[in-house]
């Protein structure tokens, strides 16, 4: 009745509402209804640009206290003087690196999307983890394996 792949998002759909993490639940729920409509004829152009568009949407997000003022410039030129911030810009450098690796895994080995998927959601659930990794899981995952 169901096909395996529907399954597979109902039950990361529900370790998601287990864990708490409700926004990968509607992604899931998202994917089950575009797959099961006319709409799966989108999923080529979802799987090309949707990570660009998701990115893009957290860089917004992570951006707006700058935009909005509500950390202010001066405070912001500050803290570039101060050595924590010069520890946050080379581990952001690092972990830049490691999503750029962790893209170039998963288009190779689109396998290891649904390990990252469980991985990321069982860290969230049992080690009150935020669902931000699975691109710099991936990196460390390419890392481990050898593969760029």
């Amino acid at each position: 009745m169901f096909e395996p792949i529907v399954l597979i998002l109902l039950a990361l759909a529900g370790l998601s509402m287990f864990a708490g993490n409700y926004t990968v639940a509607a992604a899931m729920v998202v994917l089950i209804v575009i797959r099961v409509s006319p709409l799966a004829l989108y999923f080529p152009w979802l799987q090309k640009h949707g990570l660009n568009i998701g990115i893009f949407l957290l860089m917004v997000a992570v951006m707006v206290p700058i935009a909005s003022g509500k950390i202010p410039a001066m405070d912001l030129l500050k803290s570039f003087t101060h050595w924590k911030s010069g520890v946050a810009i080379l581990v952001g450098i690092f972990v830049a690196w490691l999503g750029g690796r962790g893209v170039t895994l998963m288009s190779a080995q689109p396998g290891v999307v649904a390990g990252l998927m469980v991985g990321t959601i069982l860290g969230v659930a049992f080690f009150r983890g935020v669902p931000v990794g699975p691109l710099i899981a991936a990196g460390v995952v390419s890392l481990l394996i050898g593969r760029s």
